[in-house]
């Protein structure tokens, strides 16, 4: 394909205007210019906007998949825009070639779906909650993964117009995963590549009130829609096993319980279970869907 268009997506929410001025000085430092930059305000006012971004108010607060759905449909109604990058607020791009090296992926392969930044605090840390496979220490191992980070990621505009937008039910929690089992049903590629750095805080997923709830309503929303039938049991048993080694909090296993109970009385969407061969393909890259 011919060298992508890019355009640029940040949720906010109003509290972090001097990361969010930092971030997009960042963006327009990029030796590749972005075709479009939006600026979504999630259920607040959007901070006075540099020339050339677009800014779009919500009136509610929609979750990080409602948000970034909102972000997609602007970007699409503009119709210049092939490959979409979503950027937290409160990150920064370091490095000034990350667009061309992004586009340039893109260019050489036309199945490409998603490709995963790596995230990094200020001292080049990277959590392991922030390296997107099973069994592996090492943030600069790049290659094929079955999930990607939300911080930092671009979306091939032809994957998203096949297989949808961000799942908005899910709110936040699992999204990226719920995006990336759909992606590779349909026979697109993920990929994390390492060198595409997105400079980010160093922070904990539980920092979060809802965190808990939000967590296992959806990993069973996950399985309902996604998984054949005999997984879905198996999948359920084994993240319920690790919530119980893994929390410390009555009051965080007391949430993590009710959404749980959320999740299976009520519908995360369609149901639309995966095929086998994607079974097998997540095997082989690592990560089978149980876990």
């Amino acid at each position: 394909m011919s060298r992508p268009r890019l355009g640029i997506a940040v949720l906010t929410m109003g509290n972090r205007p001097a990361e969010l001025q930092a971030l997009l000085e960042s963006v327009a430092r990029q030796t590749l210019p972005a075709t479009r930059i939006v600026v979504v305000g999630n259920g607040s006012p959007l901070p006075e906007l540099p020339a050339g971004v677009h800014g779009v108010e919500l009136a509610e607060n929609l979750g990080v998949s409602g948000g970034r759905n909102v972000a997609i449909e602007h970007l699409r109604a503009c119709g210049d825009v092939d490959v979409v990058v979503d950027l937290d607020d409160d990150g920064l791009l370091v490095d000034t070639g990350v667009f061309v090296h992004l586009a340039s992926m893109y260019e050489a392969d036309e199945r490409l779906g998603i490709v995963s930044f790596r995230i990094a605090d200020e001292r080049g840390r990277t959590q392991r909650r922030h390296v997107p496979r099973l069994r592996s220490k090492d943030p600069m191992r790049a290659g094929e993964v079955t999930t990607f980070l939300g911080g930092g990621h671009g979306l091939s505009m032809r994957m998203l117009e096949r297989i949808g937008d961000w799942p908005e039910k899910f709110f936040f929690a699992h999204e990226e995963t719920d995006l990336a089992w759909r992606a590779l049903d349909d026979g697109w590629r993920v990929v994390y590549e390492p060198s595409l750095l997105l400079q980010h805080p160093w922070t904990s997923p539980a920092r979060h009130a809802v965190y808990y709830r939000m967590t296992a309503r959806n990993r069973v929303w996950l399985a309902k829609r996604h998984l054949p039938a005999p997984l879905v049991p198996a999948y359920l048993v084994v993240w319920a096993l690790l919530t119980a080694v893994r929390t410390r909090s009555w009051d965080g296993w007391r949430a993590w319980a009710g959404g749980f109970a959320e999740g299976v009385r009520e519908s995360g969407g369609r149901r639309r279970p995966m095929r086998w061969a994607t079974v097998a393909r997540m095997t082989r890259l690592g990560r089978p869907p149980i876990i």
